[in-house]
């Protein structure tokens, strides 16, 4: 009796010391965003890249020449573009910027011309205070992003010293790291925990790999259209529209916006306006209608009303980085309460 008591004790206190090691994990890294940013991108990348690891060895090649064939082919993958890419963007960002006056004339007069036309059909006046909040929303989400940029690529050059070296470690060392932890993990939840890690893993990877797919494919799509049609900011339009793709569905919205308006300010109502217009309607179609449903739904497995409801609370709590991670986390409770219900009912069963 005192010895299944002393057990019991015994693994109450790995459960305590397990979840304590994750929070304070948890909270390290919370604490060093710029830090953390890195390691977690390494860390999905790694979810990605890691099943080629075997597929190499497979080939007659050990496990130091596959981490490195593939190292030194992701460092190609991933630095060269943004080195080449990354000018031009800061330079398309800084004509943009000093675009938005003119852009914002453009708006007014319309809007003005709107105002008379309605009222002679109707008699009512629209006030003009609505342009005017609609402008100054727009000026300050555009200036945010227009000022910010700079910084986020100043980040993406940190992050490409950053981001190798923790993905090196990844891949030399993940098992051993593995191992650690399930050594920590209390036996009245070994298997539940490796079930539920290895799944969720294995789902972020394919879940993160998806949406990078999805948002290259419309970026690529955006950015050869506008080049094709001679578009000013072709670079910058296509880099906004596939890193907005990666919000639920309000993305490909707010990535379209930018290019209509310039296109309706820059050369009115002709047919390059219309060309900008189905170009986008033609990307967003192949996204919604094709990509999406083969890449990213059957992955996260969850019902349309789950997704809704997850994203909305995502931006509720977190803005856009809320509905950014929505998805997977719901995935993630969804895999955890089937868990629990599995376990709960195959012990009722007994």
């Amino acid at each position: 009796m005192e010895a299944k008591a002393s057990s019991s004790k015994k693994e109450w206190l790995r459960l305590i010391f397990f979840f304590s090691v994750i929070l304070i994990f948890g909270g390290a890294l919370l604490s060093l965003p710029r830090a953390a940013i890195p390691l977690t991108i390494a860390y999905v990348i790694y979810l990605i890249v890691s099943p080629a690891i075997p597929t190499l060895a497979k080939l007659g090649l050990g496990k130091g020449p596959s981490i490195a064939l593939l190292f030194v082919a992701l460092l190609f993958f991933f630095i060269y573009p943004i080195v080449k890419v990354v000018p031009t963007i800061t330079r398309e960002a800084k004509e943009f910027k000093d675009n938005i006056p003119r852009i914002e004339r453009y708006v007014e007069t319309q809007y003005s011309k709107t105002r008379a036309v309605i009222k002679d059909k109707t008699g009512y006046e629209v006030p003009s205070k609505y342009v005017s909040e609609v402008i100054e929303v727009a000026r300050k989400g555009t200036a945010n992003f227009l000022l910010n940029l700079p910084q986020v690529l100043a980040s993406f050059l940190e992050w490409i010293l950053l981001v190798p070296l923790f993905l090196f470690f990844l891949l030399k060392d993940a098992t051993s790291f593995k191992k650690s932890i399930l050594r920590l993990t209390p036996n009245s939840i070994f298997e539940r925990f490796y079930y539920l890690s290895h799944k969720f893993n294995s789902q972020l990877g394919d879940y993160i790999f998806a949406k990078f797919v999805e948002a290259s494919i419309v970026g690529i799509i955006i950015t050869s259209g506008l080049l094709i049609l001679d578009i000013k900011f072709s670079l910058l339009l296509g880099l906004v529209a596939g890193m907005t793709n990666v919000i639920p569905y309000v993305g490909p919205v707010l990535g379209t916006i930018p290019a209509i308006v310039l296109g309706f300010a820059e050369y009115g109502t002709t047919p390059t306006t219309g060309a900008i217009v189905l170009l986008y309607l033609i990307a967003n179609t192949i996204d919604i209608g094709i990509v999406f449903p083969l890449l990213v739904s059957k992955i996260v497995d969850l019902h349309p009303v789950v997704v809704v409801m997850s994203v909305i609370l995502g931006s509720q709590y977190l803005g856009i980085l809320g509905m950014v991670v929505s998805i997977p986390l719901a995935a993630a409770v969804k895999l955890i309460i089937i868990e629990i219900y599995n376990g709960v009912y195959s012990d009722r069963n007994r």
